[in-house]
């Protein structure tokens, strides 16, 4: 659930953030009457992205076993791929995010209420669909039942509340700083999503190892307990790991975490010292 929560707010932020900036410099620039296209734009998004979690949910029921494991370990892979490059992107940009939207909604403005409609679209589209596909990924990953659901909603809750927060001017946020703390905890979300992915695949026989486990701790932290199921809720832990799986959760996690480690703390630079100088006697 936590691990659901933290995909919700973090995402739906995004989101949350891309439509704030357009509302706001709509109303700031006196062209309210733009307003419908984008919140029209928003609609057909949440639309588009509850579609896209419909067909990911209920579409793979009629297939094999082994088809049904195939498609859910390639779609977990894509879904990591597509954060990842989220958070790098974002944790790059978010300080230019305002300057970059309102420059592409100007363009929109003078080719007409669909071009507002269309940028709407894709800038929260994106995010949605990016979001429909890991929350699958990651309830996949974490089992079934209602806490991934729950734990998602809860998420998009609090970044609405968030957005509208901003919006009002009541709250405001280091968002270079914000996205990469909330990318450190989805670094290490997706790396579970990656390693289940990589299971599934292995048990659909496109890779092989599955039975080559590098521990087994099922004994100490049996999967039906309460421990056993907050380590799986969380952080996306199974007793039983192949080495493929830790292998690829290593190689993921890893460098990730230091990427970001070094955008939080930047090394600073030397201070210039000043040049000595050599006095030659004539």
């Amino acid at each position: 659930m936590l691990a659901n929560y933290l995909i919700g707010l973090r995402e739906g932020l995004e989101a949350a953030l891309v439509v704030t900036i357009l509302v706001a410099y709509l109303v700031r620039t006196g062209r309210r009457s733009a307003l419908r296209q984008v919140w029209t734009g928003l609609a057909i998004a949440v639309g588009v992205s509850l579609a896209a979690g419909a067909a990911l949910t209920f579409g793979p029921r009629g297939l094999s076993f082994q088809a049904q494991e195939a498609l859910g370990g390639t779609l977990s892979i894509l879904a990591v791929g597509l954060v990842t490059w989220m958070i790098i992107w974002m944790s790059r940009t978010a300080r230019f995010l305002k300057s970059e939207l309102q420059g592409r909604l100007d363009g929109a403005l003078a080719a007409g209420g669909a071009a507002v409609v269309l940028v709407t679209l894709l800038a929260v589209g994106r995010e949605g669909l990016e979001t429909a596909l890991f929350l699958w990924a990651a309830a996949q990953s974490t089992g079934s039942g209602t806490d991934p659901l729950l734990g998602a909603a809860l998420g998009l809750a609090t970044a609405v509340a968030l957005g509208w927060a901003l919006y009002r001017g009541a709250l405001k946020l280091n968002l270079a700083k914000f996205f990469a703390w909330t990318g450190l905890g989805l670094v290490v979300v997706a790396g579970g999503v990656l390693a289940y992915g990589v299971h599934d695949l292995q048990e659909a026989g496109v890779l092989p190892g599955i039975g080559s486990l590098a521990f087994d701790v099922s004994g100490a932290i049996p999967p039906d307990s309460w421990y056993g199921a907050l380590l799986r809720g969380t952080l996306n832990f199974t007793a039983e790991t192949t080495w493929l799986q830790a292998i690829a959760w290593l190689a993921y996690v890893l460098p990730m975490t230091w990427l970001l480690v070094r955008r939080l703390w930047p090394r600073q630079a030397p201070a210039p010292t000043r040049p000595q100088t050599e006095h030659v006697a004539a």
